[in-house]
């Protein structure tokens, strides 16, 4: 292959390592808001970031790459390190965070969508695999850092990642003249701009009146 020629396959696994560097500082950004020590903070960063992928390899019976691809552990172990050691710079950034955060949900939301999919999981069921791969980290961090998961309180984080699991799912169908690639950038944009719209306009579902 020439130098200069364009591997998707490569962009790809530099964009999963982003997104699980992105997961893992959320996490252990979570952990230090909590005044947790070093072995805490590591956890949860950890955590945050493998926790969604290692769901989605265990409903498709598959090798969670945690055990399988030592650089996503090591990235989510550098990333946690680092928020440990400069959190006090990074708090300065949450914006630039929640960007990184809906591109990681949007990544690896179609990651999971297209995995599904590929163990011959029904739509909807490819839908659902990619939907906790994108919010299953999340979860955990709330959990562990004893909050209310933002899934069941940011409506349009979970809204977001099913929205352009559909996509995909869907698109399936029509993949071969839409593209593999084309349909997964779709999806990862339609999840990305609908998660940074909600932030800017405060979109929430109808809440309980008190």
């Amino acid at each position: 292959m020439e130098p200069s020629e364009f591997d998707p396959t490569s962009l790809m696994l530099v964009a999963e390592l982003v997104g699980t560097a992105v997961f893992a500082a959320s996490g252990a950004s979570a952990a230090v808001g909590k005044r947790l020590d070093l072995f805490g903070v590591v956890v949860i960063g950890v955590l945050c970031a493998l926790g969604g992928g290692a769901l989605r390899d265990v409903l498709i019976d598959a090798k969670p790459l945690l055990l399988t691809d030592w650089r996503y552990p090591l990235v989510a172990l550098v990333a946690s390190l680092f928020v440990f050691w400069f959190h006090p710079a990074l708090s300065r950034m949450r914006t630039t965070m929640l960007v990184l955060d809906a591109a990681g949900l949007a990544l690896f939301t179609v990651v999971g969508t297209q995995k599904g999919l590929d163990f011959g999981f029904a739509v909807y069921a490819a839908c659902i695999v990619g939907v906790l791969s994108g919010i299953g980290g999340g979860i955990l961090r709330d959990v562990l850092s004893q909050e209310i998961p933002a899934v069941l309180r940011e409506d349009f984080y979970a809204m977001a990642a099913a929205i352009g699991a559909v996509i995909v799912a869907v698109g399936a169908r029509w993949e071969s003249m839409i593209g593999h690639w084309t349909l997964a950038l779709t999806a990862i944009a339609v999840i990305f701009v609908v998660r940074l719209v909600a932030i800017k306009y405060r979109w929430e579902a109808p809440k309980p009146k008190i």
